[in-house]
């Protein structure tokens, strides 16, 4: 497999495993993990979403989405992207964040790309759902940097979910095309000395919901691990908001390991309507980003009308 093409499928696969063995043990703590599975390291569905094994939540869904929007569009259009997001808030999805929900109705009613700056946007829900983007930029690092943005402010307008996103952007993209751990580490040199509160050494031990948790969560686990599988069973088993930690591990560490690091046991596990999307979404964003357009219909992968 072309190397390229393992790794971009790495990430957005593992994003999808990560998300699907995380949500089992979501607002779970690490101590009521240890009693009830041990190490929790299988993909069996349940936990409170009552999932069937294999089934992914918001943040693979919302991926989705924002990749079907682009791939509509050939190429970014933030109206696409959000009429994307009505159309899978109308499908009624199993998990959708508050914040979420709360920007795509803000956009339903006014029609607004971005809402106020706000305290309360201080979630991962943007950070978890760029992957398509990087994708989708990888030879346009300015793109990359405007697109995130503009895509975190449909639903999350707060500096330090910006600030978060961008650096998982940079990361990912330079995973993909062949770099390594080091250069992931200056990026979040950078993020620490414009944003303190991020730093994850000594591990403060939260995975909440709230960026600066969530990040310290995925980035302790991502430079203190050697594989995959471990990178993302050691996120998870932090419990708390345990699909999207495992999800953003996920992205991270198949960007950095590959497809075929991937354990074959999560990979058939998950949702075979999930895989396939993934894998033709891949193949389409990276030829958006060589600037060739889409060769697959839009309709395989968005049920809105596209926005042009």
């Amino acid at each position: 497999m072309d190397r390229l093409i393992d790794h971009a499928l790495g990430a957005y696969l593992g994003l999808a495993v990560g998300d699907a063995l995380g949500a089992t043990v979501e607002f779970m703590l690490p101590r009521e993990i240890a009693h009830q599975y041990g190490m929790h390291k299988e993909i069996i569905g349940g936990g409170w979403l009552k999932l069937e094994a294999g089934q992914v939540t918001d943040d693979t869904e919302m991926s989705l989405a924002l990749g079907c929007a682009l791939l509509a569009s050939d190429g970014w259009n933030g109206k696409a992207v959000a009429e994307a997001f009505v159309a899978w808030l109308k499908s009624g999805p199993a998990d959708i964040g508050n914040t979420c929900r709360r920007g795509i109705r803000r956009y339903m009613v006014d029609g607004s790309l971005s809402g106020p700056v706000n305290i309360g946007d201080g979630g991962n829900g943007a950070a978890m759902r760029i992957l398509p983007v990087v994708l989708a930029t990888l030879n346009d690092e300015n793109a990359l940097e405007a697109q995130i943005i503009e895509q975190c402010h449909i639903t999350h307008n707060h500096p330090l979910s910006d600030s978060a996103s961008l650096a998982l952007g940079k990361m990912t993209q330079i995973l993909v095309k062949g770099g390594g751990v080091k250069s992931c580490r200056s990026i979040v040199n950078e993020l620490l000395a414009e944003h303190p509160e991020f730093r994850f050494s000594p591990y403060p031990g939260r995975a909440s919901g709230y960026i600066v948790d969530t990040m310290q969560t995925v980035l302790h686990h991502f430079f203190g691990t050697d594989s995959f599988e471990s990178c993302v069973v050691d996120t998870v088993n932090r419990g708390e908001d345990a699909d999207t930690t495992g999800a953003i591990a996920g992205m991270l560490a198949g960007a950095l390991y590959g497809k075929t690091a991937i354990p074959k046991r999560w990979l058939d596990k998950l949702d075979s309507q999930i895989s396939s999307e993934i894998e033709k979404q891949v193949e389409e964003l990276l030829r958006l980003a060589q600037g060739k357009v889409a060769i697959i219909s839009p309709e395989i992968f968005c049920a809105a009308d596209p926005v042009k």
